[in-house]
């Protein structure tokens, strides 16, 4: 019995210990597999909209809704890696040209490298950082202000759509902002942000994607500044408000038809986006649970069969949920 209960927690030890350096070790390939540009095609159909705020002069991309409407608006938020030129969303995919085509404002915030897109205690020590991230007001006050007085937008009953870093930050928004964001969608975002690691993993990554202090954003991993913005913890206010949300994570097993590796680095970029899907599987699997437990009806689930951490797989789902998008905001 003593062999046999050794041996149980030496494989309990194991495994725990391999989870934990997935968990820490993976969300460094951001780097690769968040950064990377794959078409590197910027829209002349887009304009530059700058707005002052407490962190600086901000520029979004706007793509201005096919047939002319102000009603209909949806923020697409960016990655770990978001660039200070332009999203990531524009580099790499056609979502902005693709939701104009379906009579939506589409709003891309640029820049907030490792922000969670959150309002932060205090600037980040280790950078530099001048003016602390206050992207929620940003992204809650001052641009849907801006987009109202200027444009005409209406700044209630938008949409809210980001991934991964921006995933658990589109349903953060959604949940403390229920009159501005009536929809919100998480592609292979990190949904439970207070399970065992995540809080070192997302310490390494933010170092990793240009040293910014995780203590700084919400305080200790113990406080709860880390509560407050984690899905799974708030999961009754999006039932509550009775979001719209959409919530996607594929298995990490690459689609059949992309492109074939070609040296070392095709090889990394598709491991690491392996790993990291698979632990925005592991995430998104326990926001479903919690969602379910609490008797939430309010979300559809998107898990393809086939799919690792990376734009093309994202691209993919903005196809998928536009029509659930249409139907919902303005």
């Amino acid at each position: 019995m003593r062999e046999r209960g050794s041996r149980r927690m030496s494989g309990w030890v194991r495994r725990t210990a391999a989870a934990l350096v997935l968990a820490v070790a993976v969300p460094l390939g951001v780097t690769m597999v968040g950064g990377a540009t794959a078409s590197a095609a910027i829209d002349p159909a887009a304009e530059d909209f700058w707005v002052d705020s407490s962190m600086g002069p901000i520029k979004s991309r706007i793509w201005r809704a096919a047939d002319g409407n102000t009603q209909r608006v949806v923020y697409l938020l960016d990655g770990l890696r978001a660039q200070d030129d332009f999203s990531g969303w524009e580099l790499n995919t056609d979502a902005g040209a693709f939701l104009s085509s379906w009579n939506i404002n589409v709003v891309q915030p640029v820049g907030g490298q490792s922000s969670f897109y959150a309002d932060w205690e205090r600037a980040s020590n280790l950078n530099g950082q001048e003016n602390k991230y206050m992207w929620e007001t940003f992204l809650t006050q001052d641009l849907p202000n801006a987009l109202r007085d200027r444009l005409g937008f209406q700044a209630t009953r938008n949409g809210v759509i980001g991934l991964s870093m921006g995933g658990s930050a589109a349903l953060t928004l959604a949940a403390y902002h229920p009159e501005q964001f009536n929809y919100a969608g998480s592609l292979s975002g990190y949904l439970n942000i207070s399970a065992p690691g995540m809080r070192e993993a997302i310490r390494l990554a933010m170092l990793d994607a240009g040293r910014y202090n995780v203590d700084a954003m919400w305080g200790p991993p113990w406080s709860n500044g880390w509560l407050r913005n984690d899905p799974f913890v708030f999961a009754d206010k999006l039932r509550d408000n009775g979001t719209r949300v959409w919530v996607s994570a594929a298995n990490g097993i690459p689609a059949k038809g992309g492109p074939a590796p070609t040296g070392f680095m095709d090889v990394f970029n598709a491991s690491t986006g392996a790993g990291l899907e698979v632990l925005s599987r592991a995430n998104t699997r326990a926001f479903q649970v919690k969602m379910s437990a609490i008797g939430a009806k309010n979300v559809t689930y998107s898990f393809p069969s086939r799919g690792i951490h990376a734009w093309r797989y994202w691209e993919q789902q903005i196809y998928d949920l536009a029509p659930d998008l249409s139907n919902t905001i303005g």
